[in-house]
């Protein structure tokens, strides 16, 4: 170490250590729907793509995440879930500190009304069931900023 050297040999190495890690995104996806089997796999699937999930089984776990965890960077919800629905737990991110977080919309019996309400929410897009999954991966990569 140099007389010059502001950091102690351990201190360079764990630098070297940190910058030698992969590029990780530091963000999570948190993927919303009431059917379990469904949201697990679509979390294999994005994490096969090297995509971190989170998954919440209801609009109201998935409220309570939103809260709590600034590691979400993109929203999938599914349309139709009980009690709330996706539209409802959009309100309320647009309506919250939460409001720019990009989101996404999948259902397997979405009609006309329900893609305008979307639509008129800000949702980045509308996907139908079941899911193109290199379609979304790309997606979803795009929303993160994670290279291509």
């Amino acid at each position: 170490m140099s007389d010059h050297d502001i950091l102690s040999d351990a201190e360079r190495e764990a630098l070297s250590a940190v910058m030698l890690e992969p590029d990780l995104p530091p963000q999570r996806v948190l993927i919303v729907d009431d059917d379990k089997d469904a949201r697990e796999l679509l979390a294999e699937i994005l994490g096969l793509d090297g995509i971190r999930c989170m998954t919440a089984g209801s609009g109201e776990a998935a409220w309570d995440l939103l809260k709590t965890s600034s590691a979400i960077g993109l929203l999938i919800t599914d349309l139709r879930m009980e009690p709330s629905n996706g539209l409802k737990l959009i309100e309320k991110v647009r309506e919250s500190e939460r409001a720019a977080l990009p989101i996404i919309i999948m259902s397997g019996d979405a009609e006309a009304p329900d893609v305008i309400d979307a639509m008129h929410l800000s949702v980045v897009d509308f996907l139908l069931k079941p899911i193109d999954s290199v379609k979304l991966a790309k997606l979803v990569k795009r929303e993160l900023g994670m290279a291509q």
